[in-house]
């Protein structure tokens, strides 16, 4: 979605490499839904409307960032987070694993088409003169490994909601700047009387590992498609009005 050009990290071709995070997220500005981990429903539902992206095979929980397509209503010209809770799937960024083909091995990458990546000193260097690690990287190793993790536990819990058939297609429609519509689609949502109609055991085993708890956090958050499109279209107005109050010469007529 976001990765260029991931490749391993390694002391011999990245000594000299620094990387600056977390003040610029124009690397995010053409998304507009990332993944979610389960142990973030909590937090990101208080800002977000969180779905379920996939096919009847395989489905992930996404949090929908923007009204249309490629483009996210939650950072602005600058590269500016604008919005509140920042997803981990993004404060990852620029690192991430790669699984090997057994499957059983992950190598660290890092995109090195991210801008913070630099042999300016800017940030964190990765290794010291001697080629060991540094903290920074040997912290963003534990993020991203405690991120697989959670990535793998999410997976299981979007493997029961296809195995007890909990989920629907839906679809949101939003009102834009100026009266146009726009629609999302292509996501899916907890049926709340299928989850109703579960058989106790499921139900119980469900409350047991919070899957329960996190398919009510979803629905509960689909409350927010409203407020959040409200927001985008006022944040984008002044632009508009900007456009329409220039003369002809102006806008290049």
């Amino acid at each position: 979605m976001i990765y260029e050009r991931a490749v391993p990290i390694s002391s011999e071709r990245h000594r000299e490499w620094s990387v600056k995070m977390g003040t610029s997220y124009g690397f995010a500005q053409n998304v507009n839904s990332v993944p979610l981990l389960a142990a973030e429903f909590l937090s990101a539902a208080q800002d977000y409307a969180i779905v379920f992206a996939g096919d009847d095979k395989t489905v992930f929980p996404s949090v929908i960032l923007g009204m249309r397509e490629n483009e996210n209503g939650h950072v602005n010209a600058a590269g500016a987070w604008t919005g509140g809770y920042i997803p981990a799937f993004l404060r990852r960024y620029p690192f991430v694993f790669a699984r090997s083909d057994d499957g059983q091995t992950f190598t660290l990458c890092i995109d090195e088409e991210f801008e913070g990546f630099n042999k300016d000193g800017r940030g964190e260097r990765m290794f010291d003169a001697d080629g060991n690690r540094t903290q920074f990287l040997t912290n963003m190793l534990t993020f991203t490994r405690e991120y697989q993790a959670l990535f793998e536990r999410t997976q299981m819990f979007g493997d029961r909601l296809l195995k007890h058939g909990l989920l629907q297609p839906a679809q949101a429609q939003f009102t834009l700047p100026g009266g146009q519509t726009a629609s999302l689609a292509g996501f899916f949502t907890v049926d709340r009387a299928k989850l109703k109609e579960l058989p106790a055991d499921v139900l119980a085993e469900m409350a047991r590992t919070d899957e329960l708890e996190l398919c009510y956090v979803h629905l509960q958050s689909l409350n927010n498609l409203t407020p959040m499109a409200r927001r985008i279209a006022e944040a984008a107005a002044p632009s508009i009005r900007d456009e329409a109050a220039q003369t002809p010469a102006e806008a290049g007529v």
